[in-house]
């Protein structure tokens, strides 16, 4: 299930709080989301890790003036430049935010401790150089749109032939939960974002959500090797399609922003 990433957040509010859309703690408060805390190691000045706020403030003190995301899968660079030590830390943790203006990045780190249903999570993002080069197969709203609408009717002519579309009580209830989620969910990016940003990261986000279902649904009809295989077939450019709508929605303001600029 393609969810809102850490990076998306960050990006998404980083973006807000550089353009004095909110306050640094609405910012955090928003980034950190349900995660316990936030930290920031590598900053460039400082010998730990320090938090989200100081963090953000010194980075735009040092020349960044936007965030970009990066959703990178393996043979997918999916939003990166370089260097290859970056690129590598971002793929592992498959996701990372790109600073526009100066050259660094954040790479984020996840630690887990506690029992199921109380678990607590903490965040520290590696702040590392990159390249300042153009993002690697980032594609613009526009062409984001087209793609998601394309893949995702080739896609449902394939699952239903295969018989393994989504379908059942625990689907039905899991889609009825989304559902409800996406009613109550509220902003799906921070201020300053365009409409079209919106629709396009709703879509992607949806989208998303019905591959998982299709693939945590059992064999569904897809009872022989090869109609599984078919699936898998059928899903992947699906899934590579909602991650670049995905990067395009969440670096639209940063788009946006280098068009003003000419």
């Amino acid at each position: 299930m393609l969810s809102e990433p850490r990076s998306g957040r960050l990006a998404a509010w980083g973006n807000a709080l550089l353009a004095g859309l909110v306050s640094p703690d609405e910012a955090v408060l928003a980034i950190v989301g349900e995660d316990a805390v936030h930290r920031v190691e590598g900053l460039p000045g400082e010998a730990g890790p320090v938090g989200l706020t100081l963090a953000l403030g010194r980075l735009r003190a040092l020349g960044v003036t936007g965030w970009r995301v990066a959703l990178p899968a393996p043979g997918h660079p999916l939003g990166l430049s370089g260097p290859p030590e970056f690129n590598a830390r971002a793929l592992e943790a498959e996701e990372a935010v790109v600073g526009y203006g100066a050259a660094f990045g954040l790479v984020p780190e996840v630690y887990e401790a506690g029992p199921a249903g109380d678990v607590h999570v903490e965040v520290v993002w590696h702040c590392l150089p990159v390249r300042e080069a153009p993002p690697a197969d980032v594609p613009s709203l526009g062409e984001a749109e087209r793609e998601l609408a394309e893949a995702l009717r080739e896609a449902t002519v394939v699952l239903t032939r295969l018989d393994v579309a989504a379908s059942g009580p625990v689907a039905e209830a899991a889609l009825d939960a989304y559902r409800a989620r996406a009613e109550a969910g509220g902003e799906m990016l921070a201020p300053g974002y365009p409409p079209r940003a919106v629709r396009v990261l709703e879509l992607a986000q949806r989208v998303g959500f019905l591959i998982s279902l299709a693939y945590g649904n059992g064999h569904g009809g897809a009872v022989s090797a090869s109609e599984m295989a078919a699936r898998t077939e059928a899903l992947r450019p699906v899934e590579r399609v909602a991650r670049r709508a995905q990067v395009a929605a969440f670096n639209a303001w940063v788009e946006e922003r280098e068009r003003e600029r000419g």
